[in-house]
């Protein structure tokens, strides 16, 4: 489907924003008494006037008066400062459970008013269909929601199976649809670095249209590896960790984006490129990958995020540009977006302190989306098709037995290698542990947990088991989600297996989401029944069950900062160094499945 009300480009309207300038044609609206501030030329101009007609900006300069007519909306905004709506680089719609629709909602009285996504989450669901529908109602929204198309599903191929898979022909499809922005993160950098001709054939179908490429280089390796990967084409990365990641980054000619999400902390390591090294700030960009839903309705999205980097000692202005006009020049959008300027789109964001931010007006496209952090503007909804709303089939339902780790016969005790959880990180540690046996079956202990990987896309009844620590697990629980970065099968972790089969079979039941159980009672659910990963509820409510759902893993014994964003990522198989797949346990340092339990001579 095409967007409802296609907004006006800038040729549509030319010679109507030309006229309003000039003082020929009045303006829509006029807002006086600003200081508004350039992020093109790092200034801000005192007591400037901007005026907007057909949802952009006619005239910025001094004194609107000339634009204003009978029937134009004025507004002295008292000496408080405009700046740009801010843009978000790289980011997961699905991250927040929610719909494009709702996490609209949710973001606009922040400030968001661009976002650039990747809905490579609905794509190991449902394929280039899910990509689809997740670009249809983007183009709904009153804010500017660009869709990058998913690179890799699988994201390794050979170490996981997806629900769909994605091709060049689909890459290829997909860059003629009109929302779609560029190539999503090219997760498999090792296929790149070896000359994958699939991998680069998605490359070259997204160049030949003239659109970015994304990029996700997760190694800390910065030698011919990492230079192999820059000259495949991918134009960004957001796996940095350290400086000399962000600096590598920028020194071959890609944008280091810098990200914080509901678990990713990566600002603070890296933007002392720019604060401590002095680097040329053009090339870093702020962004949040992933925010779930408690996030961006109690602590914010692009404006905690921009907050935190001044927080780390950044110019606001130069924080601002990285989430400005630095996200809009990437992606070729700078005559659109990212700045106060005549004809860009008309977002803005009026606020009273530079460094900390409040968001106390939002425009989007001329319109008053948001005031004290109310969304004023409607955020259509897609009629998503009944079969997205039944995508979790585990063909059976299941029981402890199926979550039982054999040992070899005659052993009391076996040395495992562990997935360690590391907080606020993305990586995870490849650890080993002594873990008893009792009656045959191996147990976890001292914090160790177990972890399973249920396939849910083909109803196999297939379980994958292995071990987990670092979540601070006390006897007596289990957690599972259907949000399992990336394939999307079921991850479940636990330290009883009657409990962990009881959570699988809950999440059958109500078609997805994520379930916490102690004692043999389940303390919180979240359903999402899209996909198993989004809800087309209010983000108020979403959050509402999700911070019960974090309250609930406390009561576990988890201490962590926003553990269910590590839950949901330990079967990525394309982020160091040990995760889970429906295929095995995968050392990512190799890009190879690797056994579970060590033999004694290793």
């Amino acid at each position: 489907m095409e967007q409802r009300n296609p907004f006006p480009s800038w040729p549509d309207v030319a010679s109507d924003l030309v006229a309003t300038a000039a003082g020929r044609s009045p303006a829509d609206l006029v807002l006086r008494n600003a200081r508004v501030v350039l992020v093109q030329t790092r200034e801000v101009m005192e007591g400037w006037q901007v005026a907007v007609r057909h949802g952009r900006f006619a005239y910025v300069g001094p004194d609107a008066a000339h634009c204003i007519g009978p029937g134009t909306q004025v507004e002295d905004l008292g000496g408080r400062y405009l700046i740009p709506g801010l843009c978000d680089g790289h980011m997961h719609i699905e991250s927040g459970m929610l719909t494009p629709a709702e996490f609209a909602r949710a973001v606009i009285p922040h400030g968001t008013t661009s976002m650039f996504t990747d809905p490579h989450e609905i794509a190991n669901v449902f394929g280039l269909r899910g990509v689809r529908l997740m670009h249809d109602e983007a183009l709904m929204q009153p804010v500017n929601i660009w869709t990058q198309m998913p690179s890799c599903a699988p994201s390794a191929p050979g170490l996981e199976t997806t629900g769909y898979e994605i091709g060049p022909e689909d890459v290829a499809e997909a860059m003629g649809w009109p929302g779609i922005i560029g190539l999503g993160e090219m997760m498999n950098f090792p296929g790149v670095v070896n000359g994958s001709q699939q991998m680069l054939a998605e490359i070259a179908e997204t160049q030949k249209t003239g659109k970015t490429v994304g990029g996700h280089y997760a190694s800390p390796d910065l030698g011919p590896a990492f230079h192999a990967y820059a000259a495949g084409g991918p134009a960004d990365d957001h796996e940095g960790t350290c400086e000399a990641d962000a600096v590598a980054r920028m020194r071959a000619g890609m944008r280091s984006m810098i990200r914080l999400g509901s678990a990713w902390y990566d600002i603070e390591s890296q933007i002392t490129a720019i604060t401590e090294r002095g680097l040329d700030p053009r090339n870093m960009i702020i962004c949040t990958d992933d925010c779930h839903s408690g996030t961006l309705v109690y602590d914010g999205h692009m404006n905690r995020a921009v907050r935190h980097a001044i927080a780390c000692g950044c110019d606001p202005l130069v924080a601002l540009q990285m989430a400005t006009i630095n996200t809009a020049t990437h992606f070729g959008l700078e005559r659109e977006i990212g700045q106060i300027a005549p004809g860009r789109r008309a977002d803005m964001i009026v606020t009273s302190d530079l460094t900390a931010l409040p968001v106390e007006l939002v425009y989007a496209r001329g319109v008053k989306a948001a005031e004290a952090g109310e969304c004023l503007v409607e955020c259509p909804h897609l009629d998503w098709p009944a079969d997205t709303r039944d995508s979790v089939h585990l063909g059976r339902a299941l029981g402890a037995q199926d979550f039982e780790i054999k040992a070899p016969s005659g052993a009391a005790q076996v040395r495992a290698r562990v997935i360690g959880v590391v907080e606020n990180q993305a990586p995870t540690e490849a650890l080993e542990a002594v873990l008893p046996v009792t009656d045959g079956v191996i147990e976890g202990r001292d914090g160790v947990a177990q972890i399973a990987l249920v396939e849910r896309h083909r109803g196999t009844g297939q379980v994958v088991n292995a071990f987990v620590s670092g979540f601070g697990y006390e006897q007596g629980m289990a957690m599972a989600s259907t949000v399992a970065h990336d394939s999307h099968h079921m991850i479940v972790v636990g330290t009883d297996r009657a409990m962990m089969a009881s959570a699988a079979n809950r999440l059958a039941e109500v078609g997805g989401g994520v379930t916490v159980w102690k004692d043999g009672a389940e303390l919180a659910l979240v359903e999402l029944p899209i996909a198993g990963l989004m809800s087309d509820s209010p983000a108020a409510e979403v959050a509402a069950k999700a911070q019960a759902m974090g309250e609930a893993m406390r009561a576990c014994g988890c201490t962590l900062n926003n553990a269910y964003m590590q839950h949901s990522l330990l079967a990525l198989v394309v982020i160091p160094s040990l995760r889970i797949s429906d295929l095995g346990l995968v050392d990512v340092t190799r890009f190879e499945l690797t056994k579970l339990i060590l033999d004694p001579a290793e």
